[in-house]
């Protein structure tokens, strides 16, 4: 072949090569690339080619003069691809680094301009060299360090002969004694305000899961479908300790997730404390940790005791405030969701110190997203206990798709609770026993037809004592419980309403003493 026919077929496969390449960098599974602005691309005439992002930097070097940098953002870089983590370089206070990416058009990187924050007016250190500022920062660090660990072992040496085998009493889970406190005066609650800041969604997990390492159980004072209660020690506190079998373990997780939101913590709510898994070895103990209530549930207390008129209204106020607070939604950034009960009953009402009283067992909570209007349930709305059970849960009629039909549900209850209560307040020495709702309509253990059945057809609801017209505090009781038992839901008050209603009530009887 002549020369010259050698010389055409090489310049034609450079030309194919050129052309090849060139289309490589234009197209990418049907992508044309993205010409950027990029300042050291004297060879291109200052201009780059890329798959992804254009960006363009600011920096700040030593010499204090702000310089700018056009680039591509290279393949190896574009981690994720569609929203790399280059892109996102935040800009604080001691950043001498930020950049911003775009991919809208050819060059879109010429009209960005990221700035610096600007730091405030302060003491100047440019006298000092690196070495310097590192040394000013770490000596202080490791002679406190050394102090640390110098007050360690001086404890340890000083409590080594008393304190090993009482420790060794406790098992290897118990970190230290629970009625020697190391932080005296240090109780739960201030524990808990000082780590939650008022947020009101728990201690820590870390702190929770060592809290839990420590607690000592000293006798069993429950028992439930779920497992066992027992009163716990922990640091010289009493504390309640949830015992959960292995196969609740969904319940569990459920009761916890539900103590742990956000503005929870009230007064009139049970106290959570911490949630731990603990293997003893042979299975493994699902616990829920909360406040301990001397006086035990409603259920018990009323059983044992007998109210006067303004131990009945405050009571029942502190109920209705509780449910209030757990129904109401509250927005914001540390808000809380709207949550209802959907078990509420005297076994499930702890009745505090003072007399008041705390809801408690969230276990089949369930939560209001507000952004969505939707309830975080599995679609079953028959749970919770037959004879406290809303006549549109009996008989199904309940909308699950609606979250104020869960709260109508618990108003009902709130009623039947009302209806205990009431029955054990003294006026002039006279009252009555103790009785569940629909104690004499019903077995002690109903089934759901039969609630049906009394609730829902025949429309029954506890009977009411005649003595009760004749105090002022019984009747406003009684009109409130009856509010609470309509047949239509949409008709019943809401626990807000209810605690208004008693808390005025109370108001003007002060008034009058």
């Amino acid at each position: 072949m002549p020369p010259k026919a050698h010389r055409d077929m090489a310049r034609t496969s450079l030309l194919v090569f050129c052309c090849a390449v060139f289309w490589l960098g234009r197209l990418d599974n049907g992508v044309q690339a993205l010409k950027c602005k990029c300042d050291v691309c004297k060879e291109t005439n200052y201009t780059c080619q890329t798959e992804g992002y254009c960006f363009t930097s600011t920096y700040l070097p030593k010499s204090g003069v702000i310089e700018h940098t056009y680039r591509c953002l290279d393949r190896f870089l574009q981690v994720p691809h569609n929203n790399p983590f280059f892109c996102h370089r935040q800009n604080s206070l001691n950043s001498t680094f930020v950049m911003e990416c775009c991919k809208n058009e050819d060059f879109c990187n010429v009209h960005l301009s990221p700035q610096l924050m600007q730091k405030p007016q302060g003491p100047k250190f440019s006298n000092f060299t690196t070495a310097e500022i590192v040394l000013m920062s770490v000596i202080p660090t490791m002679l406190l360090c050394f102090v640390g660990v110098g007050i360690y072992y001086f404890y340890k040496t000083k409590h080594k002969r008393g304190g090993l085998h009482h420790h060794l009493r406790h098992g290897e889970d118990s970190i230290e004694a629970p009625d020697h406190p190391i932080l005296k005066g240090v109780s739960l609650q201030h524990m808990i305000e000082m780590t939650t800041s008022g947020s009101g969604s728990g201690l820590p997990l870390l702190v929770q899961r060592s809290i839990a390492r420590q607690i000592q159980l000293v006798e069993i004072i429950g028992q439930g479908r779920f497992g066992e209660v027992w009163r716990g020690r922990w640091r010289g506190e009493n504390v309640a300790v949830k015992i959960f079998s292995s196969r609740e373990e969904r319940s569990w997780f459920r009761e916890a997730e539900i103590y742990q939101t956000v503005m929870l913590r009230h007064d009139n709510i049970l106290g959570f404390i911490a949630a731990d898994n603990k293997d003893n070895g042979t299975w493994t103990q699902l616990w829920l940790i909360t406040d301990y209530h001397e006086y035990g549930s409603l259920f018990d207390f009323l059983g044992r005791n007998t109210l006067d008129t303004n131990g009945m209204i405050r009571m029942a106020l502190s109920i209705a405030t509780g449910l209030a607070h757990l129904h109401m939604d509250i927005m914001g950034t540390q808000g809380k969701p709207a949550i209802a009960h959907r078990d509420l009953k005297s076994k499930n009402i702890l009745v505090k110190s003072n007399f008041t009283c705390a809801i408690g067992d969230l276990g089949l909570a369930v939560r209001h997203d507000a952004t969505t209007d939707t309830v975080d349930i599995p679609l079953n709305n028959r749970v919770g206990t037959k004879r406290y059970m809303a006549p549109e849960v009996l008989d199904e009629t309940m909308n699950v798709n609606h979250f104020d039909s869960f709260k109508r549900a618990d108003v009902y209850a709130l009623g039947l609770i009302f209806w205990e209560i009431a029955r054990r307040c003294n006026v002039g020495g006279i009252y009555d026993e103790y009785q569940l709702p629909f104690y004499d309509a019903v077995p002690s253990d109903p089934t759901i037809e039969e609630m049906r059945r009394v609730v829902c057809v025949d429309k029954q609801r506890p009977n009411i004592p005649n003595r009760w017209q004749s105090c002022e505090a019984l009747r406003v009781m009684l009109k409130l419980m009856k509010e609470c038992w309509y047949h239509n839901a949409t008709a019943r008050l809401t626990a807000l309403r209810i605690k208004k209603t008693l808390s005025n009530f109370r108001t003007s009887e002060e008034l009058k003493m």
